[in-house]
């Protein structure tokens, strides 16, 4: 088979690098409304998110939200809604992106607790789905087309 990098490149897919931090999470950079920070790659989540103490740091247009978020270790909290921002992984954009906004709290201590970097959200299968997202777990790449 031919190199899967060379394959995706053809297909416009944009390559984007990660890192495996102490915890075993997937770590991207990625902007928001052109700032940066830093987020964990999770599969698992429905919907890509940031804390609410980054609202003012991405310049977010905070709406109401009638959806409970519930992850590791919480259910039923409450949520924000930040609709249209502009989102850039890498080389690859997303406009009108829209993110889920809640208490992150919990995520953070857990990394605090393993000495791993605190992160601002969570890059989730809303951006992975529109992407078309190919995980290249071995060479630490993410593929989004």
């Amino acid at each position: 088979m031919k190199n899967l990098h060379d394959v995706l490149k053809k297909e416009k897919y944009k390559k984007i690098n990660f890192k495996v931090s102490k915890t075993q999470h997937l770590l991207v950079k990625a902007t928001i409304n052109g700032i940066s920070g830093n987020f964990i790659l999770d599969t698992g989540a429905s919907n890509s998110c940031v804390g609410f103490e980054s609202i003012e740091l991405f310049d977010l247009k905070a709406g109401k939200s009638k959806t409970k978020a519930a992850g590791a270790g919480a259910t039923g909290m409450y949520t924000q809604l930040a609709k249209n921002n502009f989102l850039k992984i890498g080389r690859w954009k997303s406009d009108e992106f829209h993110l889920v906004i809640f208490d992150m709290t919990h995520v953070n201590q857990a990394l605090l607790q393993y000495k791993a970097k605190p992160v601002h959200g969570i890059i989730g299968a809303d951006i992975l789905l529109e992407g078309k997202a190919i995980i290249d777990y071995a060479n630490q790449c993410l593929y989004l087309k």
